[in-house]
């Protein structure tokens, strides 16, 4: 399975299929950077980048996947440095459970985040494409770094230094999270049963649902040099 695999993913395996998979066993939350990530990283005059749902899809069945496996909704959040309504909209819509905005030392909102949660950093997996993601990558347990051709000495770096576990083939603006979705389901044994339950709308798909609808995102950011919750972000 994991030679095909490889065989499918045109991304670079800086962490071999076989181990990727069996890290990803440990995985209890998936966290997102936004821009670059969810988009190419343009912003509009009130600091908007957007998303698409082909990228929120991939989102969605990754959840699911998780549910099928192990019988329970992971934690899903973004960390991002920047304020962005866009990302608040889409958290609330997808039923994030938070999001940590506006701060700029990353590794805070992590280490914040895990400690709300009950989690270690090592059961997280990252998702992001920038040199201010680089320190959180470094502690999480799964790295999925975004591609860009733009910046080949930083993917250079990120493989040197440990960074990252796979590197995406698409870039942001291209549907780069609905590839490391989709890479991440391959490698968990058990697409074909996500996608063809998601397909006939089964009674567990409508258990997970039920269930992944239930949280509200909590906002934070930086108040009094202190990570805090935000009422309206």
């Amino acid at each position: 399975m994991h030679d095909l695999v490889t065989s499918i993913f045109r991304g670079t395996f800086v962490t071999e299929a076989a181990t990727l998979a069996e890290k990803l066993n440990g995985v209890n939350a998936y966290i997102f950077d936004w821009d670059g990530v969810f988009n190419d990283g343009s912003k509009g005059e009130d600091g908007s980048s957007p998303f698409n749902e082909v990228d929120s899809m991939g989102i969605n069945m990754l959840r699911y996947n998780h549910f099928i496996r192990r019988g329970a909704n992971p934690i899903v959040g973004i960390i991002t440095g920047e304020t962005n309504p866009t990302a608040f909209t889409f958290a609330r819509r997808e039923h994030f459970h938070a999001v940590y905005y506006g701060i700029k030392k990353k590794t805070d909102a992590l280490l914040h985040l895990c400690a709300a949660h009950d989690l270690h950093p090592s059961e997280v997996a990252y998702f992001f494409d920038d040199i201010t993601d680089l320190a959180v990558a470094a502690a999480c347990g799964v790295r999925i770094m975004v591609g860009r051709n733009s910046n080949p000495m930083l993917l250079r770096t990120a493989m040197e230094h440990n960074f990252a576990d796979y590197i995406t083939a698409n870039d942001g603006g291209n549907n780069a999270l609905r590839e490391a979705t989709e890479l991440m389901k391959t490698l968990s044994g058990r697409y074909e049963d996500t996608i063809l339950q998601r397909a006939q709308f089964t009674d567990n798909y409508r258990d997970y649902l039920n269930s992944r609808n239930v949280p509200s995102p909590a906002f934070y950011s930086v108040s009094d040099s202190r990570i805090s919750e935000q009422t309206h972000p």
